[in-house]
């Protein structure tokens, strides 16, 4: 059985085309997508627009989790470029957000601003309130080995914490690390416990 088949992209909405961020996401999503994951984003630009267009390069599926802000101006909104095969619509950033959880089995986190870091500290509680059931996630760049660092050094972090999400910095390594989860996921698999709202929050809840 296969647990991971939605990757979720999280990250900076500002980047663009020829930069560095962009065509990382780019070149992970289009990988991805020809081996057959659904690609899932935000429906905005940046990585979510880098996300759908390596997908699409390669006819990959792709699904988008919107928002159409009205009185949110530090929001970037819905990107008209960015066309998924389908879309879920939501009333608001938080929604959108934990809709993005619920339909990614795993999660892709590149570089990014705010926005991103509220996305990683959620993923990571997520994955410790639902331990052995989490759904990991992956970051993207050395950049975090910093981050995290600062996190183990300043925080008050559980040991399960650290075991529950990998640090890459290249395609190849992205897919070592897909590889590894699904290896945990059939190891360990167990019934999922909880009402349907927080099954969608563990591996294979959706399904």
């Amino acid at each position: 059985m296969q647990f991971i088949k939605n990757v979720a992209f999280f990250g900076f909405a500002d980047t663009k085309p020829g930069e560095r961020l962009y065509d990382q996401a780019f070149k992970v999503a289009q990988t991805l997508a020809k081996k057959g994951y659904v690609i899932v984003n935000g429906g905005g630009p940046g990585v979510m627009a880098a996300s759908t267009a390596g997908a699409e390069s390669v006819g990959g599926e792709t699904l988008s989790v919107t928002f159409y802000p009205k009185d949110a101006p530090g929001f970037e909104g819905r990107y008209p470029k960015n066309i998924t095969d389908k879309e879920i619509k939501t009333g608001n950033y938080i929604e959108r957000m934990f809709k993005l959880f619920e339909h990614g089995d795993i999660y892709i986190i590149f570089k990014g601003g705010t926005g991103t870091l509220s996305e990683f500290a959620t993923a990571w509680c997520l994955s410790r309130l639902y331990y052995g059931s989490h759904k990991p996630f992956i970051l993207y760049g050395d950049h975090w080995k910093k981050l995290i660092r600062v996190f183990k050094e300043n925080m008050l972090l559980r040991g399960e914490e650290n075991k529950i999400f990998k640090i890459v910095d290249s395609t190849k390594e992205v897919l070592e690390a897909i590889d590894v989860f699904e290896d945990n996921f059939e190891k360990r698999l167990k019934k999922y416990l909880g009402n349907k709202d927080e099954r969608a929050f563990m591996e294979g809840g959706l399904r």
